[in-house]
């Protein structure tokens, strides 16, 4: 069995039951929560999050790129979004690779040198700073104002707000 298979047979068992807000695409509490794709980062669990109540982003390394400034652009001006949660985490996967180092793996096994930032990072506090600067200088966003950066540590729980 494939792991797709697993999912939809785990769907098929839940049944049609859905819980949380479902009137409004806009999020209840008007915040975007950006973070990585890591599994280990349950967005829902560690903020008591119900349905209905955030937007959740997610991309390697829960950095900020010009697709995610797309939906954050999304979410205020046509979802009723003010703030900007950024929270990237303790061992991440990006601090694996480098720029030129994950590109030239690639072009190397395809032909092809991508043209997207790999965002790479060996410190998780810069990344974080970094991604809070991009959103506060956005043209497209109109509420930059309320933009926190936080760091989650995947062994204990705690989450470090950046400075």
């Amino acid at each position: 069995m494939t792991a797709i298979d697993e999912l939809l047979t785990r769907n098929k068992e839940r049944g049609s039951a859905v819980s949380g807000y479902r009137d409004s695409p806009q999020p209840q509490l008007h915040v975007s929560i950006l973070t990585c794709m890591d599994a280990r980062i349950q967005v829902f669990d560690i903020f008591g999050l119900g349905d209905g109540e955030a937007h959740i982003l997610r991309n390697a390394g829960g950095v900020v790129t010009d697709d995610s400034i797309r939906s954050l652009a999304l979410s205020q001006r046509k979802l009723g979004t003010r703030e900007v949660m950024i929270m990237q985490h303790t061992n991440c996967g990006l601090n694996l690779v480098t720029e030129d180092g994950f590109k030239d793996e690639l072009e190397d096994a395809t032909g092809l040198r991508p043209t997207w930032a790999v965002e790479a990072f060996k410190d998780v506090n810069d990344s974080v700073r970094r991604s809070v600067t991009r959103v506060r200088r956005s043209d497209f966003l109109p509420h930059t104002d309320l933009v926190r950066g936080f760091v989650y540590d995947v062994h204990t729980g705690a989450l470090t707000e950046v400075d």
